[in-house]
């Protein structure tokens, strides 16, 4: 099957070689045949609601050293990419916005976009886990020093974020006698003027967050655990947890079960969900990661499963 596929990332020069998922699905879409074009954001843009790209040819290889190469430009309406593969991380600014505005013509007029626009305006990654309140720990939204304070005395150690962060950024742990607590709400919610999130700590982090992925709302088989290392008891890679594969629980397995529809219902077709002991804390679409550690455990190919879902949507 001959597919045009734009992928929109952030600098691919600058992407961790040895870990990166989008790397991964760009090798199986050049070994499936695919002619790829990439963009990053700023070379989009929208003339009298056509959508148009300038996008560069590119050639991926599995050379550590040079792993990418560009072979032409081209100006093109992006509605002539069968698929467009939205891979552009957080921070989730108003420029990301703009940017699924534009992706969302050209899902208009015919391109396959993964994900789908709306739903990675709608979908914010905290926020969403709350649609299933019956696989959550308890949790508040709010923007009020009273009520975080309220939260904290009722649960006695909690978990305080942002909603716009991701790799574990500005994540702070609240423990029952913590000095710093009034001024960890105040300073998250900038003196009681932007909404946060707090959830119950979960004990079991110490033994890791899991990383599950799902593909249209079927979840991999099984999950990256990325297990806090030393004095750091945050379970994100990015600041140093170690990443151990095992095979889904039937309490995970559950978990897909309540959110997979929702994700398939919404054109969310490649989406990382965390999962601590038994509660769903995140819900990631905006570049998830984790295929590279969980196909160089298992020797399999993830990438693959995704390009062949997305072929039978384009059918």
């Amino acid at each position: 099957m001959s597919i045009r596929l734009g992928v929109v990332m952030d600098p691919i020069q600058s992407i961790y070689y040895q870990k990166d998922s989008t790397l991964a699905m760009l090798w199986e879409a050049q070994a499936r045949g695919y002619e790829i074009y990439y963009f990053e954001q700023s070379h989009l843009f929208l003339r009298d609601g056509v959508p148009y790209g300038d996008a560069r040819l590119l050639k991926v290889s599995r050379d550590p050293k040079q792993w990418f190469a560009f072979h032409g430009e081209k100006r093109l309406p992006l509605a002539e990419l069968d698929i467009i593969l939205m891979r552009k991380d957080p921070p989730f600014n108003e420029e990301y916005i703009y940017t699924t505005y534009l992706l969302e013509h050209a899902e208009r007029l015919g391109s396959l976009v993964v994900n789908r626009p709306q739903s990675l305006r709608d979908a914010n990654e905290k926020l969403f886990a709350t649609y299933f309140p019956e696989c959550c720990p308890p949790t508040l939204v709010t923007q009020s020093i009273e009520a975080l304070h309220a939260f904290w005395r009722e649960h006695r150690h909690i978990v305080c974020k942002p909603l716009n962060s991701m790799g574990g950024t500005s994540v702070f742990n609240v423990g029952q006698d913590d000095v710093n607590a009034g001024v960890i709400f105040e300073t998250l919610t900038r003196q009681g003027s932007i909404y946060i999130m707090a959830q119950q700590f979960i004990p079991e982090i110490k033994h890791g967050d899991k990383r599950i992925l799902l593909i249209n709302g079927q979840p991999f088989p099984h999950a990256l655990l990325r297990v806090p290392q030393g004095k750091e008891w945050r379970g994100n890679l990015a600041v140093g947890a170690k990443g151990i594969v095992q095979p889904l629980s039937a309490r995970d397995q559950w978990i897909c079960e309540q959110v997979g529809p929702m994700l398939r219902d919404r054109g969310l077709y490649f989406v990382g969900i965390d999962v601590i002991g038994d509660y769903l804390t995140e819900i990631n679409v905006t570049s998830p990661t984790g295929i590279r550690e969980l196909d160089a455990h298992l020797g399999t190919n993830i990438s693959a499963k995704l390009w062949e879902e997305m072929e039978s949507l384009k059918k």
